[in-house]
């Protein structure tokens, strides 16, 4: 199944999707009318569109961008951006450090937003008590929380957590290549939930956006998460953040029992295909997190009958092989290269989940 068949199910619309990062250029060709600049809160404006780096750029065009202009497809092409930008390590400009506001006010914002998804591609070891509480908020107003897991396995080997992406309540998302293996960079842990595709990913350079370089993390595959929760959404327009959750982990894909998540791939690699072509999934409860185990709950729900199932990110191409490392297997899986573009469909076990163009613009 190609993208532009799943397109055919669902694009996107209607839903919307925070991005907090480093700011949303809407001026690139492929997010030209992506950007609802007019929905940013008054009191998280500043800086929201001018992005001091390009991260949260690339995040926005890897959910919705259109691939106008040789820019970037996005998964979910017809989702809508609302861009909050926030101090992250790579801000360092002191005044404007001030200004910009913090990831967790940033995430309160997006949650007093339109916005039914907000993607958070970034991180560090540390959490604090107002991240928390804003998480909390965000989840009390019916939003669902992609989050980045972490770039530095090598340093970390499964030792530290990264946040938001463990704060209770947050979907943290790991990086695969397009053969179903995390990523040797990939941080592990009991935090990671999901894993999505993350490596071989077109990124803007710079923040001149005149020409895109290949990069992996963590970064992108939540941005594509959040996408691909788009696409779900806006099929079921109805169902509630958990409903949406539950399906993406009833269909994900592993070769491990449900109820022992691995710590590389958590409970497989997202697979929204399965969903979409399936009409009649059963969502399961409403008000029932799916996560409740290892939210703090007492038990984690039965599965719903389902289909056989902070920093930017680093450059590279290691992954690490094998069972060992969260191997997701299944089969029908390719990457491959067209004409003078670049063209990377990521299959992972049956299921499409991008279709981007890059070329190099001229400097």
């Amino acid at each position: 199944m190609h993208a532009p068949e799943m397109w055919k199910v669902s694009t996107g619309k209607g839903i919307k999707v925070a991005v907090v990062d480093t700011g949303v250029n809407p001026d690139t060709p492929s997010l030209k009318g992506q950007v609802l600049t007019q929905k940013i809160p008054k009191s998280a404006a500043y800086g929201a569109i001018k992005d001091y780096q390009g991260h949260g750029t690339t995040m926005a065009e890897l959910i919705a961008g259109t691939g106008k202009g040789d820019g970037i497809k996005g998964l979910a092409p017809d989702a809508r951006i609302i861009p909050f930008r926030v101090s992250l390590d790579s801000l360092k400009d002191p005044a404007e450090k001030k200004l910009t506001q913090s990831s967790a006010a940033g995430i309160r914002a997006a949650a007093d937003s339109d916005a039914k998804i907000i993607n958070l591609s970034f991180g560090g070891p540390a959490g604090t008590p107002e991240g928390a509480d804003a998480v909390k908020y965000a989840i009390s107003k019916g939003k669902l929380l992609f989050a980045a897991t972490g770039n530095d396995e090598a340093k970390s080997d499964g030792m530290y957590r990264e946040f938001p992406a463990a704060y209770p309540g947050v979907i943290g998302v790991s990086a695969a290549d397009e053969s179903g293996t995390v990523g040797k960079f990939s941080q592990s842990g009991s935090y990671i939930d999901l894993a999505s595709p993350g490596l071989n990913v077109p990124a803007w350079c710079d923040t001149t956006f005149q020409q895109y370089c290949t990069s992996q993390g963590t970064s992108p595959a939540s941005a594509i998460a959040s996408a691909s929760a788009a696409l779900i959404w806006s099929a079921h327009p109805a169902w509630t953040a958990d409903q949406v959750l539950r399906t993406m982990i009833d269909t994900a894909g592993r070769s491990w029992d449900r109820n022992t998540p691995s710590k590389y791939l958590g409970y497989g690699l997202i697979r929204p295909r399965l969903v979409l072509e399936q009409g009649d999934i059963n969502p399961g409860p409403a008000d029932v997190d799916p996560l409740a185990q290892e939210n703090g709950g007492s038990s984690a729900p039965p599965a719903t009958p389902a289909a056989p199932s902070s920093s930017p990110a680093p450059k590279g191409e290691a992954v690490a092989k094998g069972e060992d490392k969260g191997n997701g297997g299944g089969g029908n899986t390719q990457l491959w290269a067209v004409g003078g573009a670049v063209a990377g469909l990521v299959v992972i076990g049956g299921g499409v989940f991008a279709l981007i163009r890059t070329r190099r613009r001229a400097t």
